[in-house]
């Protein structure tokens, strides 16, 4: 073996053009590394208001189902008072009366409340499912920048600058998609 060392093809052009290739694949997936991980906080973040309003459609409609049962008691005890006015003699129904007065009065307070809360669920179940759209497009987003820095990689290792276009492309749509995502909500 010679003092000279081992002769390598491509020398010095083609280390120096794989050092400028390096650094912007370097800066490249640190930009997009970067995005990503905003755009991941983002897509958990719009998945845990989708939760919260989840949460709040079943408590809503647990709330609401404890009215109908409520008002189910009501009806019950109206339809004994009914029984009961008509067993009894004539001059006891006035008080029996009364009683189914204020029944049906209650009924309609709690069928309005049992109302109200369906409509608290549905529409927080609408909000929530509304949720699922953006945070499916900021998923697709950031597994594209993913695959993007990927590509990146094997730029670096392989030379083949065409793939530093690819990555870069896959970054953008990348990028698109999560920005249709943060204005889609």
């Amino acid at each position: 073996m010679s003092e000279e060392g081992v002769h390598l093809p491509h020398g010095e052009h083609h280390a120096s053009a794989e050092v400028g290739l390096g650094r912007w694949v370097a800066i490249f997936t640190a930009i997009v590394a970067t995005f990503g991980a905003l755009i991941g906080h983002e897509a958990e973040e719009t998945a845990n208001k989708a939760i919260l309003l989840k949460n709040e459609a079943v408590l809503r409609k647990t709330d609401a189902a404890d009215q109908w049962s409520y008002y189910q008691a009501v009806s019950t005890k109206s339809h004994l008072m009914e029984l009961a006015m008509s067993l009894a003699a004539e001059d006891k129904q006035a008080s029996f009366a009364d009683k189914i007065a204020r029944y049906e009065k209650q009924k309609e307070e709690i069928k309005a409340e049992a109302d109200k809360l369906e409509d608290a669920s549905a529409k927080a179940n609408d909000l929530s499912a509304a949720l699922s759209i953006p945070r499916e497009k900021y998923m697709y987003g950031l597994a594209l920048l993913q695959i993007a820095i990927s590509v990146g990689s094997v730029t670096v290792l392989t030379g083949q600058r065409w793939l530093f276009g690819i990555a870069l492309a896959g970054g953008a749509v990348g990028l698109l998609t999560a920005g249709l995502a943060y204005f889609a909500h």
